[in-house]
């Protein structure tokens, strides 16, 4: 059994919504499984600020995750463009993994959810990928033949799933939004589980 880790952080719930459609789609590949996880907040004192076991929803992150995964989804709400605090304070703790090269040739994609529709849903997407191209990962983007692509009026890119909230998380994901965060979850599978043979 191939398992594809789905990390992501969420304030609002949307992007917690949208890793769990991401999830069912790894699922829908024969041979392989979803790991969802998070990670906690960050003060502003960039400390861990959370207890170290959630009270609720997907456990948090340990390295070990990164490097018992056959592939990553990586999914974090946008923050002027780029990826949220506790997502970025993750990383940057991963320079042993780095090192040792324990995720170079793993298939990676990206997704995730803004308040506005030109909110940095592509800068977010395409700087999520910086860190996992830096340990050598293989970006796995969604093609244009997905429909949906064609289609949709709020979220989505060929760069990874993505959603439009709006401002006070009022716009739930649309089918479009829901049927790439799908695809792309499945597509993710489909490649992990074809490196490994």
């Amino acid at each position: 059994m191939k398992e594809i880790l789905v990390l992501y952080y969420s304030r609002t719930g949307a992007v917690k919504e949208m890793a769990q459609l991401v999830a069912r789609g790894v699922e829908q590949v024969a041979g392989c499984a979803a790991r969802v996880r998070t990670v906690p907040t960050v003060s502003a004192a960039h400390e861990a600020a959370a207890p170290a076991v959630p009270p609720s929803g997907a456990p948090y992150a340990e390295h070990k995750d990164l490097e018992e995964c056959a592939g990553l989804a990586l999914g974090s709400p946008t923050r002027f463009g780029n990826m949220a605090a506790p997502m970025k304070y993750f990383w940057d703790s991963t320079g042993e993994h780095w090192l040792k090269g324990r995720l170079a040739g793993k298939p990676a994609a990206v997704f995730t959810s803004t308040a506005s529709l030109h909110g940095g849903q592509e800068t977010t997407l395409l700087t999520m990928m910086l860190p996992l191209l830096h340990h050598g990962m293989l970006i796995v983007g969604l093609p244009y033949t997905e429909p949906e692509l064609f289609a949709t009026a709020s979220g989505g890119t060929p760069y990874g799933a993505s959603h439009h909230a709006g401002s006070a998380g009022e716009h739930p994901i649309t089918e479009h939004e829901r049927r790439l965060c799908l695809a792309l979850g499945r597509r993710l599978a489909e490649i992990a589980a074809r490196l490994a043979r």
